[in-house]
């Protein structure tokens, strides 16, 4: 009698097809520095990740989950290039997930995908660039304080808070602002091109849409949120595998840098800069 193949005796399910996997980057928070007790997105914080998604073995896809409301535009533009950069290098195409928030410098990583969906509620849009202050010229007078500051350089000390603005200075900003704002429409242009249905003139004019009109101007693609929509592309079995986040306690406490405050830095900067952070979120009712 001649023996069975012994292929007969091995569970059939051993020689399938591993399941299609899903990179998951988490693109969470204010964009740039915001001292060292509480760190910002950043390409420097943000490099080994993106490695990592775009080479993981066997990758379908990567999926951006984003929510922010913005930020540096340095570290947004440095980040979405970065995501360019590897999507080409690993051919991997990405899809940009927008939760509550992607909005301003969020908005400009969600252009560096292939795709963009959000929930209909979602907040999008807001391309726009923004300076703020305060100002106290007579503040000091009132309290008997004389300040003193020296300069090389006639804007070296351009809208010191504590004197009245001058129109120079307020004109020198607004070019500069000008620029920045321009960078990022061509981004959008160059995402997004022919998808965009709205007027320019709003589209860029800082307003910001729920996910629903959003997907009527052509900021994005698509109503959905990355689990059914992965599902939906790429089969029930598909793997999403997130990448970064968790790391040591002392990481997750003292940022990405693993630092101590720097000298000069102090208690009442990170208060600030946690009250800056409050507000960008603020504008959007979050």
């Amino acid at each position: 009698m001649s023996k069975p193949p012994l292929l007969s005796f091995l569970p059939f399910e051993r020689f399938r097809s591993p399941p299609p996997v899903v990179a998951v980057v988490r693109l969470h928070g204010l964009i740039g520095g915001m001292g060292a007790l509480r760190q910002g997105l950043s390409l420097a914080g943000m490099a080994a990740v993106l490695n990592r998604a775009f080479r993981m073995r066997g990758v379908k896809a990567v999926a951006l989950a984003i929510n922010s409301p913005g930020g540096s535009p340095v570290q947004s533009a440095l980040i979405a290039g970065r995501i360019r950069s590897l999507a080409d290098e690993e051919g991997v195409p990405v899809i940009a997930f927008a939760e509550d928030v992607a909005a301003s410098g969020g908005y400009w990583l969600a252009t560096a995908a292939d795709e963009i969906y959000a929930d209909a509620s979602s907040v999008i849009g807001s391309i726009g660039v923004i300076a703020g202050s305060f100002g106290f010229p007579d503040l000091l007078k009132r309290i008997g304080v004389e300040r003193r500051v020296r300069t090389a350089g006639a804007f070296k000390a351009a809208l010191d808070p504590f004197r009245e603005e001058k129109p120079e200075e307020v004109a020198h900003l607004e070019t500069f602002l000008e620029d920045v704002h321009e960078t990022f429409r061509e981004q959008v242009r160059k995402r997004r091109g022919g998808k965009l249905s709205g007027d320019e003139e709003m589209l860029f004019s800082g307003r910001w849409w729920s996910g629903r009109q959003a997907l009527s101007l052509g900021l994005i693609d698509g109503l959905g949120d990355l689990r059914s929509t992965m599902r939906q592309r790429y089969g029930d079995e598909v793997k999403l595998r997130v990448v970064g986040g968790g790391g040591m306690w002392w990481r997750r406490w003292f940022g990405r840098t693993g630092q101590l405050a720097p000298l000069g830095e102090s208690w009442a900067d990170q208060a600030l800069a946690a009250l800056e952070e409050r507000s960008l979120w603020a504008r959007y009712g979050l």
